[in-house]
């Protein structure tokens, strides 16, 4: 695929303490086979589908085990200066633009409420090499306590355009890129664990999202919602055995009738 436009989502990876386990279930799960382990990039494993890279799984740097969890990487093409946008809107660079060999730059980054995600600015890797296909990466929405900062932040960082359900009662909006729809940002209600912290949930597609949840309920993962059908597919939340959130959805089964949506200003 190409690169990415500024501020499309292009690449998700995630840190494990159990590099080999996580491997082995999202293998049974998603289908993914994998690359040869890089130490010169701190044992960064390449993910795939169908042989397209889709994602990767690395091993914690020291000080962040026991802190499973998928991160986005939104395209950037110029990570410092988009980085200068994320301070100058309120959030938090955790990690400063920093290029890892000539696959690219990376930069990590936190919103004013405290949702973490990444930054890429491509060299020879240009991130996702499918999406929407069965293994790889569809769709992604922030889960967050304070929605109008995120409502605020990512659409003066990304120029983003905001709408939301009309008749829905849900807080639940879509940031646009152009004629594009690439995020969803949803309030996270008390149904959420008051010590789990907010966070982007990343959708990868399968062809049976019921098979899907099974593999993953038996390989030791949680379901936390779903199955369900919706007008985008048929979808489930799912915990995996170290804690990372993920959701599955089958985009080929959809039931009832597309929400009508209006702009936010």
């Amino acid at each position: 695929m190409a690169v990415q436009p500024e501020g499309a989502p292009c690449w998700a990876d995630a840190m494990f303490d159990d590099i080999e386990g996580a491997k082995s279930f999202y293998g049974d799960v998603l289908g993914w086979t994998y690359g040869e382990t890089s130490s010169e990039f701190g044992n960064y494993t390449l993910a795939y589908a169908n042989g397209k890279a889709v994602a990767a799984v690395v091993p914690p740097m020291p000080g962040q085990e026991g802190t499973s969890q998928w991160c986005l990487y939104f395209a950037t093409r110029d990570a410092a200066a988009t980085a200068a946008r994320i301070r100058d809107n309120g959030g938090e660079v955790l990690m400063e633009p920093m290029q890892v060999g000539d696959f690219g730059t990376m930069c990590l980054a936190r919103d004013p409420g405290g949702v973490v995600f990444g930054l890429w600015q491509a060299g020879t890797h240009e991130g996702f090499e499918a999406m929407a296909e069965p293994g790889a990466y569809c769709w992604a929405e922030v889960f967050t306590r304070e929605p109008e900062k995120s409502d605020a932040f990512f659409p003066a960082v990304f120029s983003y355009r905001s709408k939301k359900f009309v008749e829905e009662e849900m807080d639940f909006r879509i940031y646009d890129l152009g004629d594009r729809s690439v995020l969803g940002r949803m309030r996270m209600t008390d149904d959420f664990p008051p010590e789990m912290p907010p966070y982007i949930n990343v959708y990868f597609t399968v062809p049976d999202c019921d098979e899907a949840v099974a593999k993953a309920t038996e390989r030791g993962g949680v379901l936390r919602f779903g199955p369900m059908d919706t007008p985008f597919g048929r979808f489930a939340a799912i915990s995996d055995p170290q804690g990372a959130n993920f959701s599955v959805i089958d985009i080929t089964t959809t039931k009832g009738e597309m929400p009508k949506m209006t702009e936010v200003d």
